[in-house]
Parts: structure tokens; C-alpha cells; sequence
């Protein structure tokens, strides 16, 4: 039987009197609602009502199945407000994974302006260069930066990500610059670990690092040349401690992308920060006025 609809019946039937006036209630016939009662009793193994012809009377089980089972309804109609709720209005916690150098620099203000916009989103950032799995970790969205590979995710580009090839110019005074891509053999290479080795060209790495900023900062003190995207080498350029070499050889642009699991049925809270920050970097991010 539907236990649900039996205890709704039951509920029903104490709380306007009469089986009658349940039926008007729940819009079924009466006929339906003593099908639904006796389903319940059988089901239960005992008796929850003493009827007479004028008369309900509740037994000592059905009183306490009547307490337990008006709280029962009463939290799913709860709880189903509550998920309404969520759909209609951006509410709850938002999980966030996000590559650490780019969270550091330009996410802060787009989280703050967005929870002005949505004070009663909580937001939850976790910064890790990996690509974390959002399903098996517990992510509603994760910020990728790169080519994205087929999958079953969906993805929603955010802006353009320029790469380019950067040394002091310390190093460039006592090495020189190299015109080519071939050329960098010759060159010491500062490697970002989860980088295409293609881009290397076969030059000699003195230091792999996970981390953009820390292979800048040496490229800064002249350990070698790097390829980092603009968002973290744009103000050490315009300082004058980087400079861009090989600039007709520079790769294709990748992109900043939100990947999120489904959708359809998103959480208001998701669909809410997706269109918030498609519209926050544009198509010629601010980082890039070099």
C-alpha cells in the first residue's frame, strides 16, 4: 500500500471528524478514503479508530500513531517548501572548486558582488589546479582553465585565457631571445607542471612547479623563460620585471570555463552564479590591457 496517502487519510479523518469530510478535504470519494483506513489498519496490525454512527473515537495506538504521523506530514511539507525554496531563490551553501592562482587574484570581488546580489548564499571555495571530480567530491561548480576534453559535464566559457612566453630582462641580457619555438632548446624553461610539453619544445627544465606564481616569481629573479597565462604575468610586464618574447609565436588562447553536472533542475543558487559570472570578464578581460 502507499503508506504516505494511508497517513495523510488517517491525519485527515482525526482533524475534520468524519470520513465524509475527509473525502471533500483530500477530493476523493468517501468510499476511497475507507479503502485507504482499512489498507493503513491492516498494514499497521491494528486498530487506529472506533467508529459509531455518530462518532469518531481514536484508540490508544491510532492517538499515538496521530501524534507521530501529523509531525511526519508536516516536516515533508516542510522540507518540500524548503527545496522550492532553493529553486525559486538562491539559498544554501555553494561549493566552488577553482585553480589557485586565478582564485587568488581576480575571484575575490566576484564573490563579494555576487553575495551582495545573494546574501543568503553561503559560499564554500576549495583553490586546487587538479581537476576534481564534481560528483564524487561534492562540487556544484568547478572553474577550469585550459582545453576541455569531451565529457559529460557541462561547460560554460567565461573568457579567454592569453598565454605567453616571458623572461627578465636580466635573462634576456645574458641569453638573449629566442625568435622561435625551435630555439628554446637552447633556453632554460621554467615547466608548469600540468602543461602540454609541446610548448617546451624540447628545452631544458630546470624547475616544474604546480603553481603559476611560483614559477613567475622565478622567471622575475631570471632563473629562465616561462609560459603563464596573462591573468598572473600581466603586472609583473607592465612593471617592466617581465618581457614578452616570441610574440608572433604565441599559443592559441585557451579559456576560463565553469563546469557544472547537469542542466536541467539546477539549484537556484547554481544557475544564479553561472550568469553572474558569465557577464563579470567579458570578452577582453581587464587583465589583458598589457
Amino acid at each position: 500500500m502507499d503508506t504516505m496517502q494511508g497517513m495523510k487519510t488517517f491525519v485527515t479523518v482525526v482533524d475534520t471528524g468524519s470520513f465524509t469530510r475527509a473525502a471533500d478535504a483530500l477530493a476523493i470519494s468517501p468510499q476511497l478514503v475507507s479503502k485507504y483506513m482499512a489498507q493503513l489498519e491492516q498494514y499497521l496490525g491494528v486498530r487506529l479508530l472506533n467508529r459509531t454512527t455518530r462518532r469518531l473515537h481514536l484508540t490508544e495506538a491510532g492517538g499515538q500513531y496521530y501524534q507521530r504521523a501529523q509531525q511526519i506530514l508536516e516536516d515533508i511539507e516542510d522540507l518540500e517548501c524548503q527545496l522550492t525554496d532553493m529553486q525559486n531563490q538562491a539559498r544554501g551553501v555553494l561549493r566552488i572548486s577553482a585553480p589557485v592562482s586565478f582564485a587568488i587574484r581576480h575571484l575575490p570581488p566576484v564573490l563579494q558582488q555576487y553575495q551582495q546580489q545573494h546574501p543568503q548564499v553561503t559560499i564554500d571555495l576549495q583553490l586546487n589546479d587538479r581537476k576534481v571530480d564534481i560528483l564524487d567530491e561534492g562540487f556544484d561548480i568547478a572553474l577550469r582553465i585550459g582545453q576541455l576534453a569531451s565529457s559529460s559535464l557541462i561547460a560554460r566559457r567565461l573568457a579567454p585565457i592569453r598565454v605567453v612566453y616571458c623572461a627578465s630582462p636580466s635573462y634576456l641580457a645574458k641569453h638573449g631571445a629566442p625568435t622561435s619555438p625551435t630555439q628554446l632548446n637552447g633556453h632554460t624553461f621554467l615547466k608548469y607542471s600540468y602543461m602540454d610539453a609541446k610548448f617546451s619544445n624540447g628545452a631544458q627544465s630546470t624547475l616544474s612547479c604546480n603553481n603559476g606564481d611560483v614559477l613567475t616569481a622565478a622567471a622575475i629573479g631570471g632563473a629562465g623563460i616561462v609560459l603563464q597565462p596573462t591573468f598572473i604575468v600581466s603586472d609583473a610586464i607592465r612593471r617592466g620585471d617581465l618581457t614578452i618574447v616570441m610574440p608572433e609565436h604565441e599559443p592559441e588562447p585557451i579559456a576560463l570555463y565553469a563546469v557544472y553536472a547537469h542542466r536541467q533542475l539546477l539549484a537556484s543558487k547554481v544557475t544564479s552564479f553561472i550568469q553572474f559570472i558569465s557577464n563579470y570578464y567579458g570578452d577582453s578581460p581587464y587583465w589583458d590591457a598589457l
